[in-house]
């Protein structure tokens, strides 16, 4: 049975009147709970408050793909529905921890506990605002955890491809080099007159600019198979030492049996070096080429990371939509590329720079951006729409999936709310997308159909939000 002194215990009922406390207590009911026994479940319709005496209690969003905990409460916490609370249903499902003794008290009785405790009513309205700041607070740093996690994966993948490549190619440019010294030291011990050493590195020279020629028109299996083949016979039958290891090298840098009658004549019995150092010197500005592009893929990759976070830059300042909505998409390229998702840009580049946070706005950009990829299948088209009103900036960003239920769409903002498969998501993007928005006196709506999502965020222009009169 609950008593005053077990009342009294609680911080806000401690000073309140005997006879206050003694009328509570006959509107509540005491409540014990075995370890693991469940009080609520996630959906429940959410109708008492609870005033906890011994053990604690444990919400938990619990999914197959894992269990996110959303609170823990304990002795002297006072927590459930409380009055003025638009708290309709449960977000989590709430479990014993240990043995559990508290009182619970039913909706029914809050319009009698205004009028007969009103000190008291003040108090729980005082802790409902500070537990929607925490709640708000704590989904923002879950939300901030997994988007960080999603991001961290799918850089480490992009990341992995350039240093992957450059790392095996600096591996192989040591054979290389060695292959190209040797070719370099025989030919140096022939007798070659001025002329054929200029012959020699005009040829040189002329493999190396097919490296990066835009000229070079791509050719089918077939025809770089005869390519290769035609070459090959020719240098068996002039006696060039393995052949089949130069064929395909000479093919890609546009050498064809013609040409190599044209070296033939000019260096004779040099054939086997030069074309040796004609290969190795190919191979090994090619193997440049690929290192200069890995470097230059991880560069725009961190760029592209330092821009999305804003790093050394401060937190709230004037920022360009474009440039946030680009950092985003070389962000989540490698879910784009995944999916073969088309991107379409339809930018009004005159939008002037707003004053906003802009590390929080490309978290808006991120969430948006991947539910859209997430209702897409192979192939599917995303479109980014930037445009301006005299008051406002505005952002659309559409997809061609599925569309959502228009049962659904009401409840897309909520927190803990989604749409995704089991384990599949954690129902806080779009929540933490309105908040963002919201914080920067924003609005952001959507509408749908089958084939069209679009989302639309307005941001105004001026910093305090006012539209002008």
């Amino acid at each position: 049975m609950i008593t005053t002194q077990d009342l009294r215990a609680i911080k806000i009922f401690a000073d309140l009147p005997e006879d206050q406390l003694e009328w509570f207590i006959g509107q509540s009911e005491e409540v014990w709970a075995e370890p693991g026994q469940v009080l609520f479940r996630e959906g429940d319709p959410a109708d008492h408050m609870y005033v906890f005496f011994e053990g604690e209690l444990q919400g938990r969003v619990e999914r197959p793909g894992g269990d996110l905990r959303i609170f823990l409460a304990g002795p002297g916490d006072v927590t459930g529905l409380l009055p003025f609370s638009r708290l309709l249903t449960y977000s989590g499902t709430g479990r014993a921890v240990g043995r559990l003794r508290l009182g619970q008290t039913h909706r029914n009785v809050f319009p009698e506990m205004l009028q007969r405790m009103p000190k008291l009513t003040e108090r729980l309205v005082t802790l409902m605002l500070d537990r929607v700041r925490e709640t708000t607070r704590a989904s923002e740093q879950r939300d901030k955890l997994a988007a960080l996690g999603k991001l961290a994966a799918g850089l480490a993948h992009e990341l992995n491809n350039p240093a992957a490549a450059v790392q095996r190619t600096a591996s192989s440019i040591r054979e290389v080099r060695r292959e190209l010294r040797g070719a370099f030291l025989t030919i140096d011990r022939l007798s070659l007159t001025r002329e054929q050493r200029v012959f020699i590195a005009g040829c040189e020279e002329a493999v190396l600019k097919t490296i990066d020629s835009a000229d070079s028109k791509p050719v089918s299996s077939i025809e770089r198979a005869d390519r290769e083949q035609a070459l090959e016979d020719w240098m068996e039958s002039h006696g060039v030492i393995e052949p089949w290891k130069l064929a395909p090298t000479l093919a890609d840098a546009q050498i064809d049996t013609q040409k190599l009658e044209e070296i033939e004549q000019v260096v004779g019995d040099a054939l086997n070096p030069v074309l040796a150092r004609i290969n190795y010197s190919f191979v090994a500005g090619r193997m440049i080429g690929e290192i200069e592009h890995g470097a230059s893929r991880i560069f725009e990759l961190v760029q592209a990371i330092k821009e999305y976070t804003y790093m050394d830059q401060a937190p709230e300042q004037e920022i360009d939509i474009h440039a946030g909505l680009e950092s985003t998409l070389t962000i989540l390229g490698y879910k784009l590329r995944k999916k073969s998702i088309h991107v379409e840009r339809n930018f009004d580049r005159s939008i002037p720079k707003i004053c906003a946070f802009g590390v929080e706005l490309n978290q808006v950009w991120t969430n948006l951006i991947v539910n859209a990829i997430d209702a897409m299948g192979e192939g599917g088209n995303l479109k980014l729409t930037t445009c301006q009103d005299p008051y406002d900036v505005v952002v659309e960003v559409q997809d061609n999936g599925s569309g959502i239920s228009p049962d659904v769409v009401p409840r897309i903002f909520d927190p803990f709310f989604t749409t995704k498969g089991v384990g599949e998501g954690t129902g806080l993007g779009l929540d933490t997308a309105m908040r963002v928005i919201k914080k920067h006196r924003g609005e952001i709506d959507v509408r749908s159909m089958p084939g069209e999502t679009v989302f639309r965020v307005r941001i105004p222009k001026a910093k305090n939000g006012v539209k002008p009169q």
